[in-house]
């Protein structure tokens, strides 16, 4: 009985405790906020939760001369009074509305770095917000923009200089922002095209690997296939250096082959890089082929490297040439062992017996 009472009182407790918590913490109703130019900005669905009503008044006036600032063109008036929204009611349904337009009106300004960063704010503080998604395409906006070239504006007045490493930053924080928003295989690719641009190959070699390995299903997939094989192809430095970028992208040609044997427009482009890196590898071969034969005489050795050269590229005029140096070797080796039976190397002599002595 002691037992059930005391059970009973914990739970009672446990539940007064919850809501007590409810009841105090700020709380944010979901509603849609529509703003017309007669009425102003009106909560449907929703309340403005977490407010007494002075503040729920007051943000909402806030709210009005900022939108109607905003409408006039005033864009400094309508900053301040969205950037008081933000500061001094952030539990209001109007925080995240505020920093979207602020960001809007950033970006209008060609402000892009600070629209950027204030869009990222409304992400990471109203996760839940029902533009989201729009908010994310506003973002890739200003990354492809940026990408392009187009240079953010100080004070929204001066052009500043161009940056496209801002823009794949930008684009590797929205796919770790929306991983799986339809944005984010768009992003991957941008960044994996803008570290080109940058001239870090490797790093684009990453994103396009990610793009792959996390959206297989995606309509860019093969078209990422064939970039990471043309990247890995760009740092190939022909046939006399190591090639490890060579089968690399020997091997994402032929996964985009397997793969996509229907994607006719981009078929012509792999089969002709697949040929390409092919000859320069069996070319490779063909010149360790000829250096054991030349200058270490290494005949068998030379063997192995030709008959390699034949096997990466069998219907090339590599393998052609491998197949006359072959030639030319069993030839080598044929006189070799002909010479061999006919002077045979003379018998060592017999090694002279000891004398020996004896008493009798």
């Amino acid at each position: 009985m002691v037992t059930l009472n005391f059970m009973h009182r914990f739970s009672l407790s446990l539940i007064l405790a919850a809501l007590s918590a409810l009841l105090i913490s700020p709380i944010r109703v979901a509603a849609d906020l529509i703003w017309t130019p007669q009425s102003g900005w009106q909560a449907q669905g929703g309340v403005l939760a977490g407010l007494g009503s002075d503040e729920g008044r007051n943000a909402l006036d806030f709210m009005n001369k900022a939108r109607a600032a905003e409408e006039a063109g005033q864009s400094s008036t309508a900053l301040k009074a969205y950037t008081v929204v933000v500061k001094k009611y952030p539990n209001s349904i109007f925080a995240a509305e505020a920093l979207y337009h602020t960001g809007l009106i950033y970006q209008k300004r060609q402000q892009y770095y600070k629209a950027f960063d204030t869009y990222q704010s409304m992400l990471g503080r109203y996760p839940n917000s029902e533009k989201f998604t729009q908010v994310i395409g506003e973002q890739y906006r200003i990354a492809s923009l940026l990408a392009e070239g187009q240079r953010s504006r100080i004070w929204g007045m001066f052009p500043g200089f161009r940056n496209r490493e801002k823009s794949v930053e930008y684009f590797e924080i929205m796919v770790r922002t929306a991983p799986y928003s339809d944005y984010a295989p768009l992003a991957l690719m941008n960044a994996a095209r803008g570290y080109k641009k940058i001239s870090e190959e490797e790093a684009a070699i990453d994103a396009l690997d990610r793009m792959i390995n996390t959206y297989p299903r995606s309509a860019l997939t093969p078209d990422a296939y064939l970039r990471i094989a043309e990247t890995h192809a760009s740092l190939v430095d022909g046939p006399y250096y190591d090639q490890a970028a060579t089968k690399d992208a020997i091997t994402y040609y032929e996964d985009y082959m397997i793969l996509f044997p229907s994607d006719i427009g981009g078929m012509a482009t792999a089969e002709k890089g697949l040929a390409n890196m092919k000859q320069v590898l069996a070319r490779s071969k063909l010149t360790m082929g000829e250096y054991y034969y030349k200058y270490r005489k290494n005949y068998q050795a030379a063997k192995v490297f030709y008959n390699e050269a034949i096997t990466v590229y069998p219907d090339s005029e590599v393998a052609a040439e491998a197949r006359t140096k072959l030639a030319v070797i069993d030839a080598v080796l044929q006189r070799q062992s002909g010479n061999a039976s006919a002077n045979p190397e003379p018998a060592a002599p017999a090694a002279a017996k000891k004398k020996r002595f004896g008493i009798f």
